[in-house]
């Protein structure tokens, strides 16, 4: 019941703050005016009624109630997770914007054991109503459309329901989890954002995002001084991070094995409503697809750069040809809000209120969170963009693909806090469609070839990052929790997991410095969320199959494309792509996406000619 927090995302390339106007902070007194605000305790003081008055009336009486009875008990359900989700985001936002900031991390720490206790008499709902038999359950439905309308709500609880632990331990489960997975995660944000890094050649050390930010500057000698101060700061630090993974992944392990999990990949596949079979074709699309894609394009990018071999500090290097550009935060602004207005001027009208009323947070700033994410609060508020803005053309997509899913979430608010919830795999559509739409207007507007070149190469980045990688990160993540269910795992074990898995996606144009095997330790998706980055490749398929379509001139593609943002959680994959003729369980779905890298590819060999 209680709110997963938001976390940064990977390869958000952005660091330190300087010379791109006036960035903007994060306002969020819509939320509350202030940790200790009236309003604040007076919705904790609520909460913890709600939650005793709601066991109270309906704890052991779910199978006596009618369809009126039951709506009622579903709504008030809803009002609770509303005021959680509320206090939760606000605690959850305060804390990212310094996370070494012990009186913020205090204040979220008792929000999440307060919230957690009070929500505790509220474990029974789920468990009981996954045992109304099947009949009785639709006979309900059938009787009341407003109840009818919870449906995929309901479908994805009965899910659960072969996995589902005696009342009594679900509710210990529920009980201990601020000092369980929770605490893990806090440790391991904590240890990454106090993190400084001696870069050779700086006069100071520099901060997590500052420095992985060196990684795509123009010099080599910068790139490489860069790496090389990660590599010695994540191996001082390495038994640390390899005590968070070896616990929270026996930690799992222990659940799962309870709870008889068929693997330990399959609750983040029932959370996001997607077939096991269907993420285990988009894998073994990408890693077939590996070599015509970042083995070609890595060859292709070494003989640019006049060299033998990449090192992993020239992966996502500027190309020679590439003149180095700052974009200040107004030039950024106007390329998205454009590229959005000139598909659809409902989309910007969306997009801008983020930028006029405080709804990003932009500057990088002492203790910030990295990267950089888009957290949808409760419905009856708005979302929050956080960035790290450096002015670099990569910062100016991850604007465009934070903007997507604020976007997104806006319009899925209609369907209520329950029913707006997007599974992962569909929570990446709009975000990329996004940045695709930015692309493109950028593309349309390139003046020369080598302009062009440039932005397909970082275009085909991107999309090398977002699928080839992140599938990468799920294959790394497989053998992790594989391998520790054979017993405890050193960081050399670790490390060697993340090797195999690197040199196999990345291919034969790369060396691999000493130190590099240490780079899984501040990935944060492998220790916030489990089993997440496949929602990084689902959805750059997903949209590229879908840009294709509206490319060809399908009818009325923008309201179709509306009403798919606009259904939340409230359909399945297969209904929402359904009117765009398309179809994610179909094998040769994913070879649709992977083709449009490909023929990117294909451009830039043969601008080589």
């Amino acid at each position: 019941m209680t709110l997963p927090l938001p976390f940064p995302v990977l390869d958000a390339n952005a660091s330190a703050q300087g010379g791109f106007g006036a960035l903007p902070e994060w306002d969020l007194t819509d939320l509350y005016a202030a940790p200790d605000a009236p309003e604040l305790a007076r919705d904790m003081a609520w909460l913890e009624q709600a939650c005793a008055d709601f066991a109270a009336d309906y704890e052991g009486k779910l199978a006596a109630l009618d369809a009126a009875g039951m709506l009622d008990c579903v709504l008030r359900y809803e009002k609770i997770d509303v005021v959680a989700g509320r206090l939760m985001s606000y605690a959850g936002l305060r804390y990212y914007q310094n996370t070494i900031d012990a009186e913020r991390a205090k204040f979220l720490g008792d929000c999440q054991e307060k919230i957690t206790v009070f929500t505790t008499p509220l474990v029974f709902f789920s468990l009981e109503f996954n045992r109304l038999d099947d009949a009785h359950l639709d006979a309900l439905l059938a009787a009341n459309a407003d109840l009818a309308r919870y449906k995929p709500v309901f479908d994805r609880m009965r899910a659960l329901r072969p996995y589902q632990l005696s009342d009594e331990l679900e509710r210990f489960l529920h009980d201990q989890s601020a000092v369980g997975s929770a605490a893990w995660n806090k440790l391991f944000d904590e240890t990454l954002a106090g993190m400084t890094f001696e870069v050779a050649g700086e006069d100071e050390p520099l901060p997590l995002e500052a420095t992985l930010n060196l990684l795509t500057d123009t010099d080599r000698v910068k790139r490489e001084a860069g790496a090389r101060a990660l590599a010695e700061a994540f191996g001082k630090n390495l038994k640390l991070f390899s005590r968070v993974h070896n616990t929270l992944a026996k930690e799992k392990e222990i659940e799962d094995r309870w709870r008889k999990m068929p693997s330990p990949q399959m609750a983040r596949h029932l959370a996001n409503h997607v077939e096991p079979e269907v993420v285990e074709a988009l894998r073994n699309a990408v890693v077939a697809a590996y070599p015509k894609l970042s083995h070609r394009y890595y060859r292709l990018k070494a003989k640019w750069m006049g060299l033998e071999k990449l090192e992993i500090w020239d992966r996502n290097a500027p190309l020679p040809t590439e003149t180095p550009k700052t974009v200040d935060w107004d030039e950024a602004r106007a390329t998205v809000l454009d590229a959005y207005a000139a598909f659809d001027p409902r989309m910007a009208e969306i997009a801008r209120p983020f930028f006029d009323k405080g709804w990003i947070d932009a500057g990088v700033k002492p203790g910030k969170a990295p990267g950089a994410f888009a957290h949808p609060t409760v419905v009856d508020v708005h979302p929050y963009v956080l960035l790290n803005y450096l002015g670099k053309p990569r910062d100016v997509m991850t604007l465009a693909h934070e903007l997507g899913h604020g976007v997104h979430q806006v319009l899925a608010a209609d369907q209520g806090e329950l029913l707006s919830s997007t599974p992962l795999t569909l929570a990446e559509t709009a975000s990329v469609f996004g940045e695709m739409l930015t692309f493109r207007k950028l593309l349309d507007g390139a003046r020369t070839k080598a302009e062009r070149k440039t932005l397909l190469a970082g275009k085909v980045e991107d999309m090398i990052n977002t699928v080839v990688r992140q599938i990468a990160f799920y294959d790394f993540e497989c053998k992790l929790h594989a391998a520790r269910t054979e017993g405890e795992l050193t960081p050399d074990d670790i490390n060697a997991l993340w090797m195999s898995v690197q040199a196999q996606s990345l291919g034969d144009a790369f060396e691999f410095m000493d130190g590099y095997e240490t780079f899984w330790a501040y990935v944060p998706h492998f220790v916030h969320s489990p089993f997440y980055v496949y929602a990084y490749a689902f959805g750059d398929g997903l949209v590229n199959a879908l840009y294709a379509v509206y490319a060809e001139g399908e009818p009325g593609f923008q309201e179709k494309y509306f009403e798919m943002l606009k259904a939340g959680g409230s359909k399945h994959h297969k209904e929402l792509l359904a009117p765009f003729g398309l179809d994610a369980s179909d094998p040769t779905f994913w070879d649709k996406g992977l083709s449009m890298i490909a023929g990117f590819i294909d451009e830039l060999e043969a601008m080589e000619d």
